[in-house]
């Protein structure tokens, strides 16, 4: 043999040595003591240095002199077949530290990219948009039966609970409500008014506003407000229920899940509506008529303006757009909380999923109101 190399040698039988024996075109690197993280610290750079200089050449690891190796040994190991770019050959073993070096190699190995979420399955889409639509019109269906049955299942149906929903829903959310229709009146009067002074038109702000605060903004920002508010909350409650196995335990004594839980709720919603809708469009006409008043006209004018201009069917109509707006939005609140899945964030999902199905299911209906009241010259 030719010389031996020797790294950190001379050491206690705690910590590991490494004595490398190179030969022409083979190189032996005997390991002894324990192979643990302190262990292999001391022999790394040695080792490393030693299994880079047999590249080209065969080389053994011997290990019949390792008292133990742990996963931060079999780690080191890995890394000295890392440092020679070959696999080597081992000699000397036990099942032990070979099972264990094969599984830190198990998990070092590259994992497989996950597929990419973002490419676009037209198929997957449509599937999944029919099976929403489908439990959603057999979500209607049992609602409308329960509704039917609710004279023979009157006890099932708590006033205190529609009212405490109803004060959830709409008596809390008020303070908001004024807030955004002030809010949202003022930006659309003072952004009409900057453009419309150029032509002198600045006196018919007040008739743009309201005619937009009682058909179409009031309705539609209270059903937003109401979907972000009340529908999560729709949501995460019976949500909440069904992880806790509480809806399986009303259907057992015989109860029925849509006329205690969802009734409730949407009548509630439906009372508290055009209250809501109403608060809304008298802040936005508060907010415009600060911004009108700022500009210089006098409170008579305006009032006059908005009484020509906005009629009894523009205010009943926005009431009626409201209650099914409202209708919908804790529809599809409490479908969500019904359909809760399994898990930690599974509740999450379905608050997620009432905001954007309430908004949606409001915009889709805003649109069917729009063509409908166009041909029927409302």
């Amino acid at each position: 043999m030719a010389g031996a190399l020797t790294g950190a040698h001379s050491m206690t039988s705690r910590v590991a040595s490494m004595t490398a024996y190179p030969e022409p075109g083979a190189t032996r690197l005997a390991f002894t003591g324990r192979l643990d993280a302190e262990g292999a610290g001391a022999v790394w750079d040695a080792t490393m240095d030693a299994a880079a200089a047999a590249r080209g050449g065969d080389l053994t690891l011997d290990l019949r002199d390792v008292t133990l190796c742990d996963m931060a040994g079999a780690a080191f190991l890995l890394a000295t077949e890392a440092a020679y770019a070959a696999a080597p050959g081992f000699s000397g073993e036990t099942p032990a530290i070979r099972a264990l070096i094969e599984r830190a190699r198990a998990a070092s190995a590259p994992q497989p990219k996950p597929p990419d979420g973002r490419k676009f399955d037209p198929l997957a889409w449509i599937a999944l948009g029919s099976r929403a639509a489908v439990e959603g019109i057999a979500f209607l269906g049992e609602a409308v039966l329960a509704a039917i049955s609710l004279p023979s299942r009157r006890r099932m149906l708590r006033v205190k609970d529609v009212l405490r929903y109803a004060d959830q829903a709409g008596v809390r959310a008020l303070p908001l409500i004024v807030l955004l229709g002030y809010l949202i009146g003022l930006i659309l009067a003072f952004q009409s008014a900057v453009p419309m002074r150029r032509f002198g038109a600045d006196l018919y702000v007040p008739n743009l506003v309201a005619i937009s605060l009682l058909r179409e903004l009031g309705p539609l920002l209270a059903a937003v407000i109401l979907s972000g508010r009340t529908g999560s909350a729709f949501a995460a409650e019976i949500g909440t229920m069904k992880v806790n196995e509480e809806v399986d335990a009303m259907v057992t004594m015989g109860l029925d899940p849509m006329t205690m839980l969802v009734l409730p709720r949407m009548i509630a919603v439906m009372l508290v509506m055009p209250a809501m809708t109403i608060v809304l469009e008298l802040a936005g006409l508060a907010g415009m008529t600060t911004v009108m008043m700022g500009f210089g006209y006098p409170p008579a004018t305006i009032a006059t303006q908005v009484q020509s201009a906005a009629t009894s069917g523009d205010l009943y109509g926005g009431l009626f757009k409201g209650v099914c707006f409202g209708l919908a939005v804790a529809a599809v609140g409490c479908r969500a909380g019904l359909g809760t899945g399994i898990g930690p964030r599974a509740v999450g999902l379905s608050a997620t999923a009432a905001v954007v199905g309430g908004i949606v299911a409001t915009i889709f209906l805003d649109g069917l109101f729009a063509v409908m009241f166009y041909r029927l010259n409302l």
